[in-house]
């Protein structure tokens, strides 16, 4: 597997890779209205083009064989939500590993691939999330990855008004827990 930084090139690839993955792990728990109008809102090649191009995102892309299994996208600069108080705050936007992957060791290895990028490209010193109250799988990984919950704020899902757990880490502590 390869972990290598996305490029404008790579636009249509994270649009259909985001979509999937995301109707994957979302498809089944939401009403196909509502989730059509985000994919369309969030995963549109011209959308991954400008969050691309722009200088406060990253987007890491894991693959293997030459092939797209994973990403995740982070963001610097924006005002945290209250709860998020530590310095240099980077968040991860999206984390998203192809289903046939999991398991693999894929989401660790781009989850410390994550924070080392957090570091070094973004500034930053504190990484947070965003992960659907509904989704304990998620959670769960992000707990073993170091994240605490430290409260909560709401997703906009298409036109469904959801509930996520934030959840922080700093971007420096050691990987025991992985």
């Amino acid at each position: 597997m390869n972990i290598r930084r996305a490029t404008t090139d790579d636009a249509a690839t994270l649009a259909e890779l985001g979509r999937r993955t995301f109707i994957d792990a979302f498809g089944a728990d939401n009403h196909p209205d509502d989730l059509a109008l985000y994919l369309a809102r969030t995963y549109g090649e011209p959308q991954q083009q400008r969050e691309l191009a722009d200088p406060d995102i990253l987007t890491l892309v894991a693959e293997q064989d030459g092939r797209a299994i994973a990403f995740v996208q982070m963001r610097r600069g924006g005002e945290p939500p209250p709860c998020v108080d530590g310095p240099a705050p980077v968040e991860i936007a999206r984390f998203y590993v192809d289903r046939a992957f999991h398991g693999r060791g894929v989401a660790q290895a781009l989850m410390r691939a994550a924070c080392d990028a957090a570091i070094t490209h973004l500034g930053g010193a504190t990484i947070w999330l965003g992960v659907w109250e509904r989704n304990p799988r998620a959670i769960a990984f992000y707990g073993k990855c170091g994240f605490v919950d430290v409260g909560s704020h709401l997703f906009l899902l298409g036109n469904d008004l959801q509930t996520d757990r934030l959840m922080v880490r700093s971007a420096s502590q050691p990987w025991s827990t992985i």
